[in-house]
């Protein structure tokens, strides 16, 4: 293979997550799988590599001829090939020492590795990501190498007889008790060292997080079944509020409480009113690594619904996977199949949901689908594609990394500055790469947790597929940002609402409500901020114009004028990216008021709207490109919703 063709594989879209090129409800392969042994179900259905050959085959016929070499495209070539370039330079431009403003936002600057360049601090969450990027980077390591040594010095009795839990497993599979031995040795180890890495991360809090998992688990293991939905999404949003409103249960201010009836200690003379307030404050101390648990503890909520109604609807849905291979199972049937009865116990609840590679930040995976995959190693998980993913994890953060050295965005926009001295030009261009290093700082984390999963031989989905810059379409784009989290609000919530359905008015109105729904859940479990509820309320306004777009519009109706079409497309497409950019920059960048300082400052005067004419005709370029990806990606057998 030509260090070419390796490049080019380490961004086909089978390197990020085979779930992209693998129809969900069909078995993956390996390609050192014998044909003879790649049935995924045992009553003659379609192997794997079948599946996948078929799903490629009629993603092909539904592919346009390529257009790269068109003089349309050629043109927009050689624009491109300026305007990049110039976007990039504004950026760099105005976070030069030698601009009048670079005063105001220096001190959040600081020393970087590229010669002549500070870096940029100002986001603490990715500063403490980066700063810690050496130690995590150690545990990635660490963790599988202690695993090995556990299952050494740990053997489990069931699994003396099985082959080799490395790529050769894939041709010999493990017997179902052997499979049972898997699951028994790796959960008693993952249970261990969630306890120990729990106390690492949070000191004396770790009680508390463990608190809060027995009483959930009591919920779904102990109440009636018809009780246990409701009782589960109000004990765990009642959590998030109450984790937020207490600051993570200060044990100084618990004490208090119980002591002398007031929530905030009594502080006199520096002395704290009681002893049991003083022991409580004391014990406070004790706090580990990182003691704010209360920040990190949202994405445990989602794994403590996820095992509550999977425990739930597991009590209704025995009996539906007698025709299947457990252990050749499709991602669909992963997630759907109920685990096994004896599977839902307290130490396999803990070892989930406190599942080191993926406790952080994610991404997210059901608990059927982790006990599934601890008791058979997943097909995807392949040394080569691994390896191929860890080069793409550098890769991004090298990316991240220059611009932070040379476009100090994110400090221009923490700095309270004045958005009236930018030029339309610039106010635009420093929104648009704050939501690109918005994009990396979440991308990095995501990607990171998983290549650990990935080596601990975990296969969770993919957070991320397309940059930031290649989405046009709004309900699009939220299929593949934050896609774990997709998928589980899809399975827990919006099914459970009724789905969509824009074949009727009614419909319509039906689905959008639930979008509501839906979105203000996504806000709160982000943070209980009002911006963030303008943000999820945004994000559903700005669904309806494509919905009546696609009612007004139909398809078919341009079947004779193609062309027409995909120009008409293509204009809606950029109306839906400056509504994406303008709600995410309102959630997660400069709030509303600062947005509405940023448009005043773009359209105050005739210059600005001339910009903002031309900063349309470029995103009707790059909307052209982002279509032709897509064909290309259809002509290649790959159909992705997004």
């Amino acid at each position: 293979m030509s260090f070419v063709t390796f490049l080019r594989s380490i961004y086909n879209v089978d390197t990020l997550d085979t779930r992209f090129t693998t129809p969900s409800t069909v078995p993956y392969k390996s390609s050192s799988s014998s044909s003879s042994s790649s049935n995924g179900r045992i009553n003659g259905s379609l192997s794997g590599a079948d599946g996948r050959r078929d799903a490629a085959a009629e993603n092909t016929k539904r592919a346009e001829p390529s257009k790269w070499r068109s003089p349309e495209f050629l043109l927009y070539f050689v624009l491109l090939l300026f305007i990049v370039p110039y976007m990039f330079w504004v950026a760099y431009d105005v976070s030069r020492p030698s601009d009048p403003r670079y005063h105001l936002f220096e001190h959040r600057l600081a020393p970087g590795w590229i010669p002549g360049r500070k870096v940029d601090t100002s986001d603490s969450q990715y500063h403490t990501f980066r700063s810690n990027l050496p130690f995590m980077a150690l545990l990635l390591l660490i963790h599988p190498v202690l695993r090995k040594a556990w299952n050494i010095f740990r053997p489990n009795s069931r699994l003396a007889s099985s082959p080799s839990l490395s790529s050769s497993s894939a041709q010999r599979p493990l017997t179902p008790e052997q499979a049972d031995g898997r699951l028994d040795q790796r959960l008693s180890f993952d249970s261990i060292f969630a306890v120990i890495f729990l106390v690492a991360l949070h000191g004396i809090s770790a009680a508390k997080v463990l608190f809060i998992l027995w009483i959930n688990y009591r919920l779904a293991t102990e109440l009636p079944r018809k009780y246990v939905p409701v009782a589960t999404w109000l004990f765990n949003i009642g959590t998030l509020f109450a984790n937020e409103l207490t600051k993570g249960y200060r044990l100084v201010n618990v004490f208090s409480l119980v002591s002398n009836g007031t929530w905030q200690p009594l502080v006199l003379q520096g002395q704290l009113d009681g002893v049991l307030v003083q022991w409580g404050y004391w014990l406070d101390g004790f706090g580990g690594i990182m003691p704010r648990w209360e920040i990190l503890f949202n994405l445990t909520v989602l794994r403590l619904i996820s095992f509550n109604f999977d425990y739930c609807w597991s009590q209704g849905e025995r009996g539906t996977s007698l025709e299947l291979d457990p252990s050749s199972l499709s991602e669909r049937d992963r997630v759907t199949i109920p685990a096994q009865p004896q599977d839902f116990t307290f130490r396999n609840y803990v070892a989930y949901a406190i599942y080191a590679p993926l406790y952080l930040t994610g991404p997210i995976v059901t608990f059927n689908d982790f006990v599934s995959q601890s008791r058979y190693r997943a097909a995807t998980i392949e040394g080569p594609r691994t390896l191929r993913y860890a080069i793409r994890f550098v890769l991004c953060l090298l990316a991240m990394e220059l611009v932070l050295h040379y476009d100090y965005v994110g400090a221009i926009s923490a700095s309270s500055p004045n958005w009236g001295s930018y030029t339309p030009a610039q106010l635009s261009l420093l929104s648009y790469f704050n939501l690109h290093i918005i994009w990396l700082k979440l991308l990095l984390p995501w990607r990171l947790f998983r290549l650990w999963a990935l080596l601990d031989g975990i296969d969770p989905p993919e957070n991320m597929l397309r940059c930031v810059s290649n989405n046009y379409s709004t309900l699009s784009f939220w299929r593949a940002w934050h896609r774990s989290y997709n998928r589980w609000l899809v399975r827990y919530i919006w099914i459970p609402l009724g789905g969509s359905d824009f074949r009727s008015w009614a419909g319509a109105a039906r689905s959008l409500l639930t979008y509501m729904l839906v979105f203000t859940f996504v806000a709160l479990w982000h943070d209980i901020q009002l911006r963030l509820l303008i943000w999820g309320w945004l994000i559903v306004i700005f669904f309806i114009p494509e919905v009546l777009a696609a009612f007004l519009f139909p398809r078919r109706k341009w079947a004779k004028n193609p062309t027409a079409y995909r120009m008409l497309c293509c204009a809606g497409a950029v109306v839906n990216v400056l509504m994406m950019i303008s709600a995410n920059l309102v959630g997660f960048a400069v709030g509303l008021d600062g947005l509405l300082s940023i448009l005043h400052g773009i359209l105050h005067d005739w210059s600005g709207f001339i910009f903002l004419i031309t900063a349309c005709g470029t995103l009707f370029m790059g909307v052209q490109v982002m279509f032709e990806i897509r064909q290309s990606e259809l002509r290649r057998g790959i159909a992705l919703k997004c």
